[in-house]
């Protein structure tokens, strides 16, 4: 693929900003189109070229990414007549969280179209997404491995290669599964220190350097203890998440019991009106059960 292959990206949130951005300074040509047009202006003074509409944006494209909410929204704005404005031979990189279901729906899609899909969730939030150091859980005909990889050398720091198109969707189930048990248990934590009178500066001092350690804790943790949740992945987007993981582990027959609860927190924090702060604003829906004793 050569340094002026097309790409459109649909999308300027917080992910889809910083993955054009990357794709721009990789010697790409870009085109971006966002439901908030304004989101997709700031992109221009990077070099990208704004669209009206999806169709616009695929117009002759090789490459359409889709970085959007959810499944639901992505089938509203990939219709049949995006996919046709592909170039010949064109590929979908669909790259948002959409379970297993939502993903099996827009691979029908692409292939009522006739279009190659490949699946490739990221694994990272706003700084990764910003230093092109995502992980892409890639899947999809094997065929297009070399012609993608370019791409996903621009947006991140690996790319794992899992077989036909949903596994990826799959595994980022399970990583995700992961990161929101991992975020309830620190959010139960930092709580039960400050319940006790213990100094949650301590606990971090406690596991620094060892096996208990781990960056994740120590920036979702400062975000907790300051009260100050500057957005990198939503609220709400991560209850979206977990409402993915729970309806996929049902259809296995696996019941998660932390990730209901983690669930219920997110939830709880949207009522309060933290859905769009960062996804560790759980924490005030955690503290608020000690508040209310």
């Amino acid at each position: 693929m050569s340094s002026k292959a097309r790409v459109a990206v649909l999308g300027a949130g917080i992910m889809g900003s910083a993955v054009a951005r990357n794709l721009l300074r990789a010697g790409l040509g870009v085109r971006v189109w966002s439901r908030t047009r304004s989101r997709a202006e700031l992109l221009q003074r990077d070099g990208a070229q704004v669209a009206a509409s999806p169709a616009e944006a695929a117009q002759g494209v090789d490459f359409l990414i889709t970085l959007l909410p959810d499944a639901s929204v992505i089938e509203e704005v990939v219709g049949k007549d995006v996919l046709a404005s592909l170039a010949s031979g064109g590929v979908w990189l669909q790259m948002s969280t959409v379970g297993i279901a939502g993903c099996e729906r827009l691979r029908r899609i692409a292939a009522e179209s006739g279009v190659a899909y490949v699946d490739a969730p990221v694994l990272g939030t706003r700084q990764p997404a910003e230093e092109g150091t995502l992980v892409v859980l890639a899947s999809g005909p094997e065929e297009l491995r070399e012609r993608c990889r370019p791409i996903f050398e621009a947006i991140g720091s690996r790319t794992l290669w899992l077989g036909p198109a949903g596994m990826g969707s799959r595994l980022k189930l399970v990583t995700n599964n992961w990161i929101a048990g991992f975020l309830g248990a620190l959010a139960e934590t930092l709580a039960l220190a400050e319940a006790i009178a213990v100094d949650p500066a301590r606990f971090f001092e406690a596991i620094e350097g060892g096996p208990l350690d781990a960056p994740f804790a120590r920036v979702k943790g400062r975000m907790m203890l300051e009260r100050h949740f500057e957005t990198s992945f939503s609220v709400r987007l991560a209850l979206k998440d977990a409402r993915l993981i729970l309806e996929a582990a049902e259809a296995g027959g696996q019941r998660l019991k932390i990730t209901e609860v983690v669930r219920s927190r997110y939830e709880e924090a949207i009522a309060m009106g933290h859905g769009e702060k960062d996804m560790s604003a759980l924490f005030l829906a955690v503290a608020a059960d000690r508040c209310r004793r």
